[in-house]
């Protein structure tokens, strides 16, 4: 036990403050040409700054260092590199119709980091302090905020084990970093209807695993199947588990199914957050808007395909949609499974277009929201 107190009062000993930020910002020549809004492309071009905070267990956090762009120089021991302790986040910063700069529900993104930081054996550090550092970032970074309504600011809050030790063990060196890219549309079709693959075979997620982690392990691993469903003329997978062939998350999106339930109510449908989904800021975001309308039931609960396959044959399915940061809302417009496609009908007025536009309205200041935090 006083070993476990030791290490604990040295990680809230040194956490990081904004008070202590340390900028050091480009000269002239160092800055970066600006793309077009129209060359954007998920993830390809990053801002001309970076933020830095490293940890140790002897002297825990350092002070944060806003700088320019550079590459990271790592140990090729470095833990990160052998056994991925690593995690990232997805955040958005949005230039509102009225000029304003605006992040969307950042504490939710920061709580999420921190557990996945357990998770991860990482150290824990203070959310508030973090924002406030993204918040000055993207303050000296904000002309590479689109002027765009279609377009946004990706934020890749990033955290590596980086010690030179091959032990299998908890980090004794950390770095925690964020980068800024423009981006535009996540699929480069727009808001158009993707058909997806199910294939029972292939699994994301277990109970008692870290499906619902936000950490670089997860996603590897779905990259080869992605590939295969691409090569079958889909655009993405739909995650099934178990001998039921539970819904779980759509490519790397949470799921939601709209549809009439056997009493004839129109029913809002995702699964639980039991371990195997993300808890994904947009469905939190989309839950409770639908539950503030009241207009129809709103469910979390197991969704089988069995279920879904008995829905779109009594024609009660109105609408299948994935949702995430980097896309808000995509409707679904097929499922392959087992040697069938399923065409997805869309109720008309659409749901998902509903809730694109009216996370669009709170993300460029359309609408004031709580939601939406000043920069």
């Amino acid at each position: 036990m006083a070993v476990r107190g030791l290490i604990l009062s040295v990680r809230l000993l040194h956490p990081q403050k904004f008070s202590d930020l340390e900028e050091k910002i480009c000269t002239p020549d160092q800055l970066r040409p600006k793309p077009d809004n129209s060359a954007l492309v998920f993830g390809k071009y990053f801002t001309d700054h970076m933020l830095e905070v490293s940890w140790d267990s002897k002297r825990g956090w350092a002070k944060p260092v806003i700088s320019p762009m550079h590459n990271l120089q790592l140990h090729p021991g470095a833990k990160v590199l052998h056994y991925a302790i690593e995690l990232f986040e997805g955040m958005k910063a949005y230039r509102g119709e009225d000029g304003c700069l605006r992040l969307f529900r950042p504490d939710r993104n920061m709580a999420r980091m921190l557990s996945t930081a357990k998770r991860s054996s990482l150290p824990t550090f203070d959310a508030e302090e973090m924002i406030k550092c993204i918040k000055r970032l993207i303050q000296i970074d904000k002309e590479w905020v689109p002027y765009s309504t279609t377009s946004s600011l990706y934020i890749r809050p990033t955290f590596i084990a980086t010690d030179p030790s091959l032990g299998v063990a908890s980090p004794n060196e950390a770095l925690l970093y964020v980068l800024l890219c423009p981006v535009g549309p996540y699929f480069t079709s727009g808001f158009k209807p993707i058909s997806l693959m199910a294939d029972p075979q292939y699994v994301r997620s277990w109970p008692g695993g870290c499906g619902a982690m936000k950490m670089g392990a997860n996603y590897a691993p779905t990259i080869y199947i992605q590939k295969q469903s691409e090569l079958l003329g889909h655009q993405q997978v739909l995650w099934l588990y178990g001998a039921d062939h539970q819904l779980t998350e759509v490519g790397t999106m949470n799921i939601f199914l709209f549809m009439l339930n056997s009493n004839g109510e129109r029913e809002l449908v995702t699964p639980p957050l039991d371990g195997l989904i993300l808890p994904g800021v947009t469905r939190l975001s989309l839950l409770e808007l639908a539950r503030e309308w009241k207009e129809f039931r709103v469910v979390e609960r197991t969704i089988t395909m069995a279920e879904v396959i008995q829905a779109h044959e009594e024609k009660r399915l109105l609408e299948i949609f994935g949702a995430g940061t980097a896309c808000v809302v995509c409707p679904v417009s097929s499922i392959s499974y087992h040697g069938r496609e399923y065409n997805i009908p869309r109720s008309e007025p659409s749901l998902s277009q509903r809730f694109l536009k009216t996370m669009s309205d709170i993300h460029y200041g359309r609408v004031q929201h709580p939601w939406a935090v000043d920069i």
